[in-house]
């Protein structure tokens, strides 16, 4: 059992996308655990004041109707903050995203809310800690077997092949084709590889930078300039050659 020298609290955030600079908290849920075992929870549904992506709704499945007579963020930071005081925080993948989100709202919100002397805990990193997720440690866990000579290319591909094999008839429903594997994980909407674009709604986005969250061919049309400032830098041919290709097509629209 969790031994606690001070209370802790699990939090967990839904929002409208996953940039803490921009983005905004829809709903919070905090399960607050007290030193002596006991718990609390509070969870609330905030307007973001802001459109609720489709993208978004689409995990979550909390829309603009639901959030449109619910308090701010600002309406119930100082309730937060009281239940939060004194609290070391812990969550899975917190440290990269919940906390600072949660840090950005109570800014904009001008609550002061000092982190000063908390022990940020993200279950996500002892995961990962406890089952590595290396090549090795799937070939271990799949096959039941060590690599030998990992990091030789052919080992490792034929490594990936056993593991691929072994996840097949392990699970079921992965069933065993190429198109029904990716059917269930999912396919990744890749522009570039270097993930310089990314893909949005079928628009492609840029992923980094002053213009980052922006479609690219809105920034190429308003300033051009931009296309050969990346052209000239150091971005790899695949990224220049996938921007020469929205450049010329978002030319083309214009003319």
């Amino acid at each position: 059992m969790l031994h606690l020298k001070k209370p802790l609290a699990f939090i967990d955030l839904e929002t409208t996308g996953v940039n803490p600079g921009t983005d905004r908290i829809v709903e919070i849920a905090i399960v607050k655990i007290l030193t002596d075992g006991s718990r609390s929870v509070k969870r609330k549904i905030i307007n973001p004041e802001l459109p609720i992506p489709k993208g978004a709704s689409d995990i979550h499945g909390i829309t603009d109707d639901m959030v449109k007579d619910a308090p701010t963020f600002k309406q119930v930071a100082q309730e937060l903050k009281q239940m939060l005081d004194g609290c070391d925080f812990a969550g899975y993948n917190s440290n990269r995203f919940d906390i600072p989100l949660l840090m950005e709202e109570f800014l904009r919100a001008q609550v002061d809310f000092d982190m000063k002397n908390r022990k940020l805990l993200d279950v996500q990193n002892v995961f990962h800690k406890m089952e590595p997720r290396t090549l090795s440690a799937a070939y271990k866990f799949y096959c039941s077997k060590n690599l030998d000579g990992a990091h030789g290319a052919e080992v490792d591909a034929s490594a990936t092949h056993e593991i691929l094999e072994a996840q097949i008839a392990r699970y079921p429903e992965l069933g065993n084709t190429v198109d029904s594997v990716l059917k269930l994980i999912g396919e990744d909407q890749i522009v570039d590889f270097a993930r310089r674009f990314i893909m949005e709604n079928g628009i492609e986005i840029f992923n980094f930078g002053k213009f980052k969250g922006r479609a690219v061919a809105d920034v190429l049309k308003a300033e051009p300039q931009y296309y050969d400032w990346m052209m000239k830098g150091d971005f790899p041919q695949h990224t220049k050659q996938k921007l020469t290709e929205i450049y010329t097509r978002s030319m083309l629209k214009k003319s």
